[in-house]
Parts: C-alpha cells; sequence; structure tokens
C-alpha cells in the first residue's frame, strides 16, 4: 500500500509539472500578444495623429533656443525630445531585414557605407545560398563578392562577413555572442555594430551612434563631443539605461525622416520648440512637408519585411532588387 501510494503520489507530482509547464508558453504568447497590441494601438494612433496634422491650418513655430542650460535642465529637455519622438515614431525599429542574430550582425556590417534598403535587397540571396555562419564561412569569395556588388566595397565586406562568419563558427560554435567585448573582436564588428545586435538581437540596451545620431545630438545640443565614443557615453547620461535602444531608434527615425543633414523639414518638425537649430531648414509647413521621408512622405520605408506596427502606421514595404 505505501508503495503504491508513493506511486499515485509521484505520478499526481508528474502531471502537475507537465501542466505547469504548458502553462509558461501560453503566458508567453499573451504578453506577446498584449505588447504587438499595443504598439498596433499606438501606431494607428500615430497614424491619425499624423493625418490631423497634415489637415491642420499651416503655422509658424516661435522657438526660443535654450541659453546656457543647467545639467538639469538638459536632461529634462533631452528626455522630453525622446518621449516627444516616441509618440511620433511609436513603431520604430532596426531598418534592416534580420530573422536571427546572425542575419543581423551581417546585415549591419553590410550597411556601411550603403542604405539600409540597398542591404534589405541584396541579403535575401545571400542568406538563401549561406542561411548559417557556418556556410558563410566555407562559402567561395568570388561568389559571395557577386551577390554583394550592389552594396558597394563589396571585396572589403565579404572578406567581412566570411571572416566574422569563421570567428563564429571557430570561437562561438556558430552562435552570435550576446556579450559586447566577444561582439566586437568579430572581423568588421565595432561598438555601433554591436550595440545594434544586443539591443535588437538580445533585449541588452545600448546606443547606436551611426551619422544621423551624431548629426542629431550635436543638433540639438546634448553634447558638444565628437568621437563616437565620447557622444555615446554624454547621452547616455542624460537617459536611464532601459532608454538607450528606444533613444537609437527615435534620434535615428528622426533623422531619416524629418531633421535632414542638408535641409532639415523644420516647418515639419514636432519638436521644433524644444530644437536650438529650429530655423537651419526650411521653415515654410508647406515646403517642409514635401521634404518628408518614408512613411511620413507617403513613400516606401526600407525594409521588404517591415513589421505590422509601420503598416499599421502608414508605412509601405521597400521594393526588392530590380523591382520597378
Amino acid at each position: 500500500m505505501g508503495e503504491q501510494g508513493s506511486s499515485g503520489g509521484k505520478k499526481a507530482a508528474k502531471e502537475t509539472k507537465k501542466a505547469v509547464v504548458k502553462k509558461v508558453p501560453e503566458a508567453v504568447q499573451t504578453a506577446t500578444t498584449k505588447k504587438a497590441a499595443v504598439k498596433t494601438a499606438a501606431a494607428k494612433k500615430a497614424a491619425a495623429k499624423t493625418a490631423a496634422v497634415k489637415k491642420a491650418p499651416l503655422k509658424k513655430v516661435a522657438v526660443k533656443p535654450p541659453g546656457a542650460e543647467s545639467p538639469t535642465a538638459l536632461v529634462r529637455r533631452a528626455r522630453r525630445i525622446n518621449r516627444e519622438l516616441a509618440e511620433v515614431f511609436p513603431y520604430a525599429h532596426p531598418e534592416l531585414d534580420f530573422e536571427n542574430p546572425f542575419q543581423l550582425v551581417v546585415a549591419t556590417v553590410l550597411s556601411a557605407q550603403t542604405t539600409d534598403l540597398r542591404v534589405n535587397q541584396t541579403t535575401p540571396a545571400l542568406f538563401a545560398k549561406y542561411p548559417t555562419p557556418e556556410d558563410l564561412a566555407a562559402a567561395n569569395p568570388e561568389e559571395v563578392e557577386e551577390i554583394l556588388r550592389p552594396t558597394g566595397f563589396f571585396r572589403a565586406k565579404t572578406k567581412s562577413v566570411i571572416g566574422l562568419s569563421k570567428a563564429l563558427a571557430e570561437d562561438f560554435g556558430g552562435e552570435v555572442p550576446g556579450r559586447l567585448e566577444d561582439l566586437v573582436k568579430l572581423p568588421g564588428v565595432g561598438r555601433k555594430t554591436a550595440f545594434v545586435v544586443l539591443g535588437n538581437a538580445f533585449g541588452r540596451p545600448g546606443i547606436t551612434v551611426d551619422t544621423h545620431f551624431q548629426r542629431l545630438v550635436r543638433r540639438w545640443q546634448w553634447t558638444e563631443q565628437s568621437e563616437p565614443e565620447k557622444i555615446e557615453a554624454a547621452v547616455a547620461a542624460l537617459f536611464p539605461k532601459s532608454d538607450w535602444t528606444d533613444l537609437s531608434h527615435h534620434v535615428i527615425w528622426h533623422g531619416r525622416r524629418i531633421c535632414h543633414a542638408r535641409k532639415p523639414a523644420c516647418g515639419a518638425c514636432p519638436i521644433a520648440p524644444l530644437c536650438p537649430a529650429y530655423g537651419e531648414g526650411e521653415t515654410d509647413p508647406e515646403k517642409a512637408r514635401k521634404l518628408l521621408k518614408y512613411e511620413k512622405g507617403g513613400f516606401p520605408g526600407q525594409r521588404l519585411n517591415p513589421p505590422q506596427a509601420y503598416l499599421d502606421a502608414g508605412g509601405k514595404a521597400a521594393p526588392p532588387l530590380g523591382a520597378v
């Protein structure tokens, strides 16, 4: 009787354990679904706000550039800018198509000296032929060069992606490492690329200091530094670590769509009252709106496979390579 009771107890415990294990994926799936729903709702709200702005009467913005700000005032202004941009771009995301960390690190390396669009149009053929680090590590360089030719500097990029693939296969078991110190050891991978991978493939906060980010944070007078690592440190001090990845997306998206390098669309800028550089670009609202790019201007974005929230906000998928 004792043995039967013990056996029955163990059986019940196993069944309970199985039930708990089955519930975990459901809980995770529910949380993911809720998060996606929140992003979709925010995207639809942003789309409605954009449509309302387009219909609103045209007005010029009166801006008073900040004088000698105190550190506290700078933090408040910087964080307010980020909050405003989060409302404008609630669907902000990395603009490189990827399905796993390996694809993201390769795509990011390829994005040097070219557009994300051109990379997205090129990587489908690359990953179809070489889906794993081991495959790309053993590839014929000439064949890879031919695929990467549209991205420019294709010989150097071929050397980098084959080199990093060999390093992944030989030193990391074919897996992309999730630590900064390991990522920067890979051929062609610097801090910028590493933080793109950490923030978007592993959920580990990081600031991506690309050309857009450098330009805007200096234009906004968040820092006077000009070296990427010093800019990264200066901006990191203004925000909690949990904000770093999304902050990077917000700033980069704003730089690509509204606050352009040569001719910023100042008259259509949602953060104009907070910008000390207001007036460097076109201030007439109607003329400024014609300068808007991607979903803000009604044109296709850079991803062939963008997130649903982006599409819900009025964004359009980019065409594949060779499409009219």
